[in-house]
């Protein structure tokens, strides 16, 4: 019973009386990005810039999708959209803070657009799953944009209904489950998850997609204009 209990926790959204308390000081994390060499938080910070969040599973590899992207200045591993403040990694795995894995990246505007890091987003990980991404299971695996501007949340919205029917076509029956909101606090994860992937070649990665096209830049909302 009391593994069922545990892991039932786990797959449910804590209430902010169940989560768990955290700290009011940030965890220690990187100084440099392990693969650039530059200071990890100045991209953020940078007005020239824009930045996006995603979550779509396990965040090593979802990292590392977007650090090889053209026009991507620099990215980040954390936990956001849950109660407890300034978590640790076991902590999130408890199912008790409400916390997904997720992945800031600051983009250059004008190498890049917001939609093409919307088709990897689309395009990387399988949108319908819930609370769980092949077999990582949990609520921290959930799949989520995170909008920091209007133009954003229309941009996700309209892509998630293109995708969605992409899906359809393909056979897929399941519906997405993506949850879009707005940007809420990012904390930096520990040292160690910082480009997980540069640093452990062979290590884990369970992200996979649905082998779907998402139709963006193919007149996706073009009949709207």
């Amino acid at each position: 019973m009391f593994i069922l209990d545990m892991f039932s926790k786990k797959m449910k959204l804590p209430t902010v009386e169940e989560a768990l308390p955290g700290r009011s000081e940030a965890l220690p994390t990187a100084a440099t990005h392990f693969v650039t060499g530059a200071d990890l938080k100045a991209p953020f910070a940078d007005p020239s810039l824009e930045t996006a969040m995603f979550g779509m599973g396990c965040f090593w590899g979802v990292e590392r999708m977007f650090w090889k992207l053209p026009g991507v200045k620099g990215t980040a591993v954390g936990y956001a959209a849950g109660v407890t403040p300034n978590p640790t990694y076991g902590e999130v795995c408890s199912g008790q803070t409400g916390h997904n894995e997720v992945v800031l990246v600051a983009f250059d505007p004008t190498e890049t657009s917001y939609e093409a890091l919307l088709k990897t987003f689309w395009e990387g990980h399988d949108p319908t799953q819930g609370m769980r991404q092949g077999n990582d299971m949990g609520t921290q695996y959930r799949s989520g944009i995170y909008v920091t501007s209007p133009a954003q949340r229309e941009a996700a919205e309209r892509t998630k209904a293109a995708y969605g029917e992409a899906l359809a076509r393909a056979g897929h029956k399941s519906a997405i489950t993506t949850e879009i909101r707005e940007a809420p606090e990012f904390f930096f994860a520990e040292d160690y998850h910082q480009q997980y992937l540069a640093k452990n070649p062979n290590g884990y990665c369970g992200v996979g997609g649905t082998g779907v096209s998402c139709p963006i830049g193919l007149g996706v909302g073009a009949a709207a204009e």
